[in-house]
């Protein structure tokens, strides 16, 4: 066991299914790692929603794992912690700190309407203007209007409406602030930061103003660990606890992909695709937020394309309990269905889509001899597919240099990191990183107590795991299969819009 010292530092990561506690030194050195599932749960059509106290358990039976398999005295050798979480959706409590209803995910639909009355108006276009992204289903902005039409009681009953790390920080800390990476979703000036009046005003959403919790730097210590919350996880009461970031900021920050110009994939639940700026360039195929460091924006182009797809198959198919070694598995069944063209299409659409408009998942060109090797390639084919998409629109505007950097799900398997390389012909690089969001909060955390000089600090860089060539032969492969993808894609139209029509009703308000 590597010997304890006094300046290690702890990254929480809380994502959609998962949260990860885990050990670093101040250099990003990972030393242990707890974790705890999370849930979600679907009362309604079209909603998706966590209970937020199991949300608060998963995370203190993370960080309690991952101390105990550090050795004692783990907890005291703590010297910060750092926090991080999926970006959107909604995590309201009143004034006592107690959750006023279940959260909303990111993944949740139920807003649809609320865009659909948005759109072609100057809702919409004054929404990309001022803050540099136009809402999606799950961001807050929908989010509250469809509460401010279907559930008033919630919004005055909250008196914060929080993100998913900032509701964690607030169990471990009873402090509430979050950080401009999270602020950014829905409610903030693009160039002039802070909290926008016109913007709230633009939704409907005035009123509200006084319940967005407290805007701080994403390297700051906003609070203690309570004795309530140290007994709960093993930290010492009064470990400091810093603000943290979203997760694809953390994550771009924990491979070292966060320079201006280098593109950063993370292939996750999310497909997100992301380049750091340092002028804001606005777009409506992608989303302008503030970084972590001022006088940058993380331009990124993202949609819920990427492993989720994977996630749900896997349950298809019955083999969900296996996820933990699934990637080898999968390697050697597409690995033997790779020669040949590409005889199976996959939209990866399952849980929603980057483009206007209805659209599914769909398998297209199935044969009677096609096994599930063929169906795994597919999958993997289009979700690779999608990402090129989006990095394809973030080039035509953007300057995005050197490889890609990725991480993510799909990062842990090299089939499919090759796939990558080939479809986005450019060099992708896998960091020897293995949970990048919590090691890039960690990084945050040693900053903020003096242990590094900041995330860039070369003592901080992280190693590189593996680098994918672009193979000639699977590039032309993959460049026909985009061309067949984006063909369907404009051809199912139509399908796709009588399909939705038949189920747009099941999305109503109960």
């Amino acid at each position: 066991m590597t010997p304890l010292r006094p300046d290690l530092v702890l990254g929480v990561d809380a994502g959609h299914t998962m949260t990860k506690a885990v050990l670093f030194d101040a250099a990003g050195r990972q030393l242990a790692q707890g974790s705890g599932t999370l849930s979600l749960e679907t009362p309604h059509p079209c909603w998706v929603e966590r209970n937020m106290d199991e949300a608060w358990q998963s995370a203190h039976r993370a960080i309690s794992a991952c101390l105990a398999k550090a050795g004692p005295g783990a907890g005291r050798a703590v010297a910060a912690v750092g926090m991080t979480g999926h970006g959107d959706g909604l995590y309201p409590v009143d004034r006592e700190g107690r959750p006023v209803r279940a959260a909303i995910v990111a993944m949740d639909t139920r807003a649809k309407p609320v865009l659909d009355a948005w759109q072609d108006t100057p809702v919409w276009s004054r929404a990309l203007a001022l803050s540099g992204t136009v809402p999606f289903a799950g961001s807050p902005a929908a989010l509250l209007v469809w509460l401010q039409r279907h559930e008033p009681q919630t919004l005055q009953q909250a008196r914060w409406l929080l993100s998913c790390k900032d509701w964690l920080r607030l169990r471990l800390t009873g402090e509430v602030s979050t950080d401009p990476t999270d602020a950014s979703a829905s409610f903030t000036d693009m160039r002039r930061g802070g909290y926008s009046p016109e913007l709230l005003d633009l939704y409907g959403l005035g009123a509200l103003a006084d319940k967005l919790p407290p805007v701080l730097a994403s390297d700051t210590v906003v609070g203690t660990v309570t004795r309530e919350a140290a007994a709960l996880t093993g930290l010492a009461a009064g470990t400091p606890v810093v603000t943290g970031a979203h997760d694809v900021d953390a994550a771009a920050l924990g491979i070292g992909g966060a320079a201006p110009g280098q593109l950063c994939l993370i292939a996750g639940s999310f497909s997100i695709n992301e380049v750091v700026t340092e002028h804001p360039v606005v777009d409506p195929r992608w989303q302008v937020r503030r970084f972590v460091h001022p006088g940058q924006w993380m331009t990124m182009s993202t949609s819920p394309t990427s492993v989720a797809n994977l996630e749900w198959f896997l349950q298809v198919i019955g083999l969900a309990e296996h996820r933990d070694s699934v990637h080898e598995a999968i390697g050697r069944d597409v690995e033997a269905c790779l020669p040949g063209p590409s005889e199976v299409l996959f939209h990866p659409f399952v849980y929603g889509s980057p483009h206007q408009g209805a659209t599914s998942g769909t398998f297209l060109g199935l044969r009677g001899w096609h096994d599930r090797g063929h169906l795994l390639r597919a999958l993997m084919e289009g979700i690779v597919l999608n990402h090129r998409w989006h990095v394809d629109a973030l080039g035509s505007r953007l300057s995005v240099t050197g490889p890609a950097q990725l991480t993510g799900g799909a990062a842990h398997s090299e089939v499919w990191s090759q796939m990558f390389a080939d479809a986005l012909q450019r060099p992708v690089e896998v960091a020897d990183v293995e949970e990048s969001a919590a090691r890039g909060a960690a990084l945050l955390a040693a900053t903020a107590v003096g242990l590094i000089d900041g995330v860039a600090d070369p003592r901080a860089g992280a190693a590189l795991l593996r680098r994918h060539e672009p193979a000639a032969e699977r590039v032309a492969v993959l460049e026909e299969a985009y061309q067949v993808y984006r063909e369907a894609m404009d051809a199912l139209g139509p399908v796709w819009a009588r399909l939705d029509a038949c189920g747009t009703a099941e999305c109503e308000a109960p």
